[in-house]
C-alpha cells in the first residue's frame, strides 16, 4: 500500500496514512448512482448514455445527480473516503483529469481498475495516462480537451492571411502574424484571463512536459518547455497583442464580441464560439503554434477534460462497469449525438469514424473541424500530472505579472520552485 505524504495529507485536509474501505449493501438492486457537475454538458451526456443502456437493460436504474458543482463533489468524495465512510457515495463519479492522481494515490483501493474490463488502447492515450497507476488504468476517459486556435478568418483575410499561413507554425510566427493583424485591423490576437494560467499549461503539454518528474518530484528549474512557455508569454504580452481580462465572462466576451482575433483553447470552446450566429462563416480553426527551440515541441495539446470512475465500494459496481463498457466504450452512435448535442468531443477513438465527426461546419467556413480535432487529438503528448498541479499552478500564476513586464524568467522559475516546495513539503 502506498503511504500518503504529509504534504498530500495537508492538501486533502486530514492526516491519514491509507484508507481501508467499508463494504455497504445496495439500497436498491440494479440502481447505478452517478455524480457529475454541469447539467448542460456532463449531465446531459450521461443522461443520454443512461437512456440508451436502460432501454436494453430495463432491470437497471441509473440515477444521475448533476446538481452539485465540481468542488462540492470533490469535498464530499474526499470527506467520506478520509472517514472510511462510503455509505451514500455514488457508484460512478466524474473527476477532472489533472487531480486524478491525488485521489488514486491518497485512497489506494478506492476505485476499480477499469483496464481489467475495458480496452484502454481504444482511447486517446494522453487521456488514459493521468488515470494510470502501477500499470492499471482507473478511468473511463470522457471529454477531450484537444486544443486549437479559433480565429476570425475575416480579420486575417483583411490583413492578407489565410488558413494555410497558420498550419505548422511556431509561436514566433504567430506573434509576428498577430502584430501585423493588429496593425492592419486594430484587433488584438487573443485575450488573457489573469485569473488562470491555461495558456502556459497548453504550451507545456504540447512539448510533452509538466511540472513533475516521473517519480513525482518537482521539475521546474531545468524544465525547458516550462521556461520556453514563460518566455513566450512574455513575448506575447510585450508585443502588445493580448487583451488582459479578469474572469470567464470577460474572457469569452473578448472573442465572441469580435474584440480579439480569436482564442487558443480546448475543443469544448466550440459551442461558445458558435453562440453568435451572426458570425457564421467568419471563423476558422487551426492547430496551435509550437514552442521555439524545444526538443519534442508539437502543434498539439490539451486543456481541461474529465473522466468517469467507479468506486470499489459501489453497491452496483458490476452494473456500473457494464454500463460504461457497453455505451461509453462501445456505442459509436452515442458519441455522434453528444457531439452534435453538447459539443462533447470523444476520447474514444472509434467514434471519430462516425458521420458527425466527418461532417464540415458552415460556421467555420465549411472546414472539417471535427475531423481536424480528431487528427490533432491522436498526436497530443501524454504527461504526468502528478498530485500537486493546483499548487504549482498558483506559484506560476504569481510570477506572470512580472514576466509580462519583461522580468527575468530564470528568477521567476526560482520563485516558482521555492513557493511550490514550501506548499508540497
Amino acid at each position: 500500500m502506498r503511504i500518503v505524504s504529509a504534504a498530500l495529507r495537508r492538501a486533502l485536509g486530514v492526516a491519514v496514512a491509507g484508507v481501508s474501505l467499508l463494504t455497504v449493501t445496495a439500497a436498491m438492486a440494479g440502481e447505478v448512482k452517478v455524480w457529475c457537475w454541469d447539467t448542460n454538458f456532463n449531465g446531459a451526456a450521461m443522461k443520454n448514455a443512461a437512456a440508451r443502456y436502460t432501454a436494453a437493460h430495463p432491470d437497471v436504474t441509473i440515477t444521475i445527480d448533476d446538481s452539485m458543482g465540481q468542488q462540492d463533489i470533490r469535498d464530499k468524495l474526499q470527506t467520506q473516503l478520509l472517514a472510511n465512510a462510503t455509505d451514500g457515495l455514488p457508484d460512478i463519479v466524474l473527476i477532472q483529469d489533472d487531480v486524478a492522481q491525488k485521489y488514486l494515490q491518497s485512497f489506494p483501493g478506492a476505485f476499480v481498475p477499469l483496464s481489467d474490463s475495458i480496452d484502454m488502447s481504444q482511447f486517446a492515450q494522453y487521456k488514459v495516462k493521468p488515470a494510470t497507476l502501477d500499470g492499471k488504468s482507473y478511468s473511463l476517459p470522457f471529454d477531450s480537451g484537444v486544443t486549437g486556435f479559433f480565429y476570425r478568418s475575416d480579420y486575417l483575410e483583411a490583413a492578407g492571411y489565410k488558413d494555410a499561413d497558420l498550419q505548422g507554425i511556431d509561436w514566433d510566427k504567430m506573434i509576428s502574424i498577430g502584430k501585423d493583424v493588429k496593425a492592419k485591423t486594430g484587433h488584438n490576437l487573443i485575450a488573457w484571463d489573469s485569473t488562470g494560467d491555461g495558456i502556459i499549461r497548453i504550451m507545456m503539454q504540447s512539448a510533452g512536459k509538466w511540472y513533475f518528474k516521473a517519480d513525482g518530484s518537482l521539475d521546474i528549474l531545468e524544465n525547458a518547455p516550462l521556461k520556453a512557455a514563460l518566455e513566450t508569454y512574455g513575448k506575447l504580452m510585450q508585443a502588445d497583442i493580448v487583451k488582459t481580462v479578469s474572469g470567464w465572462t470577460d474572457y469569452t466576451g473578448a472573442f465572441t464580441s469580435g474584440d480579439t482575433t480569436g482564442t487558443i483553447d480546448g475543443v469544448w470552446m466550440t459551442g461558445t464560439v458558435k453562440s453568435q450566429p451572426d458570425q457564421a462563416g467568419k471563423w476558422g480553426v487551426a492547430p496551435i503554434p509550437k514552442l521555439v527551440g524545444v526538443d519534442g515541441a508539437t502543434n498539439y495539446s490539451s486543456e481541461g477534460g474529465s473522466s468517469w470512475y467507479v468506486l470499489s465500494s459501489a453497491p452496483a459496481k458490476d452494473e456500473a462497469i457494464d454500463f460504461l463498457k457497453t455505451v461509453w466504450a462501445g456505442d459509436k452512435d452515442f458519441y455522434q449525438t453528444i457531439l452534435t448535442g453538447q459539443g462533447a468531443f470523444s476520447a474514444w477513438m472509434p467514434a471519430v469514424d462516425g458521420d458527425a465527426y466527418k461532417s464540415s461546419d458552415a460556421f467555420f467556413n465549411n472546414q472539417p473541424v471535427w475531423k481536424n480535432f480528431s487528427d490533432w487529438q491522436a498526436k497530443i503528448p501524454g504527461i504526468e500530472y502528478g498530485t500537486y498541479t493546483a499548487e504549482v499552478d498558483q506559484a506560476v500564476l504569481a510570477q506572470l505579472p512580472t514576466i509580462a513586464k519583461g522580468g527575468s524568467v530564470d528568477d521567476a522559475l526560482k520563485a516558482i520552485n521555492d513557493q511550490a516546495q514550501q506548499q508540497i513539503q
